[in-house]
């Protein structure tokens, strides 16, 4: 073979190893793009989103909007390029996603618990919001802590040192002045038992704190007799939780809450509230917006990033906190326009 037939050989397996690399090798990252929607008003299959039991509901109208993010793993170099190319797409290190310290598994494992805590904060929060009243259970208890053996989680304080527990920081007032070695006295309820007490010897602190340890992060859970049930199967983490929260308290008043309008939103809450920033808000917008929605919750911490990226048509409305949510639907309800970032 002459000269021009070894180029063009070589030029032909070139080209096939290069296909080949492109098509087959995996690629360090992943790819975020806009994710499912969901109503939470809604239905998941025959069951509602969101479900009540044993407490009065009513109608409710419109959309109340969860929104994800889809993340694209086990990516070829083509396949990352023609994500990325179509502009729908963001990359981003896998290792971000996939710590190479956990297994898929226990990344799984860690998104589904957060997704169930945010329901679980959904439910106190929108319940506390309401007027209902609260009870302050057992959560975490440290090992080999004084309350180790004593108490377990979910059992409900009712007073420490002589003192009534009516929320979490209220147990940690009950121990001021106490020191390691002080014995104090913990009533409590156990399931459905009676009320129990315990004398417990207070340990030291592990920090700086002079007082004495107990061992217990307290938390606090609705004091009612119905039940809410949150059915929506393969979503992970916490970032539903604020529209979540929106739906109980929408199903258990009067009226349309969001007017009937289709409002979607995002953000993370906590017990009392408080609306906390997520990530991939982008295409969570983009995702709102192509299913219907016409205004956006927006957590105040993501407000930046939202007000530059907004697609066209999609009203915007800051929130801090679940107060400034329900001012926002309140505005709609009256035809008025929310605060906006």
């Amino acid at each position: 073979m002459n000269r021009r037939t070894w180029t063009l050989l070589t030029s032909v397996v070139l080209v096939v190893a290069f296909g080949l690399l492109g098509a087959f090798a995996r690629v360090p990252y992943v790819a975020l793009g806009p994710g499912p929607t969901y109503d939470t008003l809604g239905m998941d299959g025959n069951v509602p989103v969101i479900g009540i039991d044993g407490q009065q509901t009513f109608p409710t109208g419109g959309h109340l909007n969860m929104t994800t993010v889809s993340v694209t793993d086990q990516l070829s170099l083509f396949g990352a390029l023609g994500l990325w190319v179509s502009g729908r797409y963001a990359l981003a290190p896998r290792e971000l996603y996939f710590p190479p310290d956990k297994t898929e598994q226990e990344i799984e494992q860690e998104n589904t618990k957060a997704f169930s805590d945010s329901q679980t904060t959904a439910e106190t929060a929108a319940l506390r919001y309401l007027g209902y009243p609260m009870k302050v259970l057992v959560g975490e208890i440290v090992k080999g802590s004084p309350a180790d053996g004593v108490l377990e989680p979910g059992d409900h304080l009712l007073a420490a040192n002589g003192k009534p527990v009516t929320d979490p920081a209220s147990l940690k007032a009950a121990l001021v002045g106490t020191k390691a070695g002080d014995r104090v006295e913990i009533r409590f309820r156990h399931a459905d038992q009676p009320e129990q007490v315990a004398s417990v010897q207070l340990g030291p602190n592990p920090g700086t704190d002079p007082q004495g340890f107990l061992g217990v992060a307290a938390i606090d859970r609705p004091d009612v007799n119905f039940d809410i049930k949150i059915s929506l199967a393969d979503v992970g983490g916490p970032s539903a939780g604020l529209m979540f929260t929106l739906a109980i308290i929408d199903k258990l008043t009067p009226g349309e809450l969001n007017g009937g309008q289709f409002v979607a939103g995002t953000g993370e809450i906590s017990p009392t509230g408080e609306v906390g920033p997520i990530g991939g808000i982008p295409f969570k917008m983009v995702k709102a917006r192509e299913a219907g929605a016409t205004t956006f919750l927006v957590p105040a911490g993501n407000c930046a990033e939202a007000k530059a990226q907004a697609p066209e048509g999609l009203q915007l409305a800051k929130v801090a906190n679940l107060g400034d949510a329900t001012k926002a639907l309140d505005a709609l309800r009256g035809g008025q326009v929310p605060a906006s970032c």
